[in-house]
């Protein structure tokens, strides 16, 4: 855990002050405050860190980073966080972290996401033969109100994003 010992030293100067869950608007949900998620990492505690669902609903909105007093890269740790969890490919955090790839999938081969061509995607990565059972009737529902459309394979070369997805994970590599 390599990213851990960076994340920890990256957060070593925390002073526990609070202004980053007194800003943030996910708080309320989160199963631990970020000033405590913070003070984990700083103890090595990852087993209880990555129990808790508190980095995942982080949405980036940088409210704590901009009022942080140390000038903390929290909306930076929280990333992190997330791609400590995704690469570990933990249990807990498993269906969220396929179900994001599967979006991004899509998205990098047509330039937009394909609703079809996610689903079936993420349905895949689940593993699960009787998954797409459980949304059926949601999927039925979706269709018939025209809000899913299946459709042919765009031209070559349409949405095709490979280099930039290919240096958006040289970036995340070297953070």
């Amino acid at each position: 855990m390599d990213e851990m010992l960076r994340l920890k030293t990256t957060l070593n100067s925390c002073i526990q002050c609070g202004t980053c869950t007194a800003s943030c608007p996910n708080e309320f949900d989160m199963d631990l405050a970020p000033r405590k998620l913070w003070r984990m990492v700083l103890m090595d505690r990852h087993e209880e860190i990555f129990d808790s669902r508190t980095f995942t609903l982080c949405s980036s909105c940088y409210l704590c980073t901009l009022r942080c007093p140390r000038g903390l890269p929290l909306t930076a740790a929280m990333a992190k966080l997330k791609a400590v969890a995704a690469k570990s490919d933990l249990a807990k955090h498993r269906t969220s972290t396929r179900f994001y790839k599967s979006f991004m999938e899509s998205v990098r081969r047509h330039g937009r996401v394909r609703e079809g061509e996610f689903m079936g995607l993420y349905f895949l990565a689940m593993k699960n033969p009787l998954l797409p059972l459980r949304f059926a009737s949601l999927g039925i529902q979706l269709i018939k109100k025209n809000k899913v459309a299946f459709e042919l394979p765009a031209k070559s070369g349409v949405g095709n994003l490979d280099r930039l997805f290919k240096k958006a994970a040289e970036i995340e590599e070297e953070s």
